[in-house]
């Protein structure tokens, strides 16, 4: 089976090292995921597979033989921009840019995650059955990756005009 990538079948490389990262950069030439520290503390190459977040220099492609794999290129829809691109723009939520593309697919995820009612360290009022979506709580659950700029406020404000006063219907849609 090949995997998905923005909707179209790839084969798996023949080469069972290659990471997903390099799959998508070097071969298929998906340029707006990032190769930051290859060691998957920075998550400038943060993916989405099958609507959860993931960092691509860690993956083997072999891996996710099967699976539905989104980049950055594949959120927007046709021409448009996907919401949370366009608030990054808004709210100045990049500098240089290049950790954009891996914090604009973790809050992708993110939004899936307090959809489907997963806490993070910070989250209060466990047993309420629904997430506050708060800068605290936007900050702990973004903190895998990293801007060198400093740009998080930005980033933040983006994620909240996004996501902040939405439900958990709306936030699923939003995957």
């Amino acid at each position: 089976m090949p995997i998905t990538i923005n909707g179209s079948p790839v084969p798996i490389p023949s080469d069972p090292r290659v990471s997903l990262l390099d799959l998508l950069r070097e071969e298929l030439h998906l340029s707006g995921t990032k190769k930051g520290c290859n060691q998957g503390a920075c998550g400038a190459c943060t993916v989405l597979v099958d609507g959860e977040r993931i960092v691509s220099c860690l993956a083997l492609a072999v891996q996710y033989d099967g699976r539905k794999v989104t980049t950055i290129e594949g959120l927007a829809d046709g021409n448009g921009l996907h919401p949370l691109q366009a608030a990054f723009i808004e709210h100045d939520g990049f500098q240089c840019g290049y950790c954009t593309p891996g914090q604009i697919c973790s809050a992708v995820a993110m939004a899936g995650e307090i959809a489907r009612g997963m806490p993070s360290h910070v989250t209060g009022e466990l047993d309420s059955g629904t997430i506050t979506l708060t800068r605290d709580e936007v900050r702990e659950r973004m903190s895998g990756n990293l801007c060198r700029c400093g740009a998080h406020n930005g980033i933040v404000d983006a994620i909240l005009e996004v996501y902040g006063t939405a439900d958990a219907r709306v936030l699923e849609a939003a995957e």
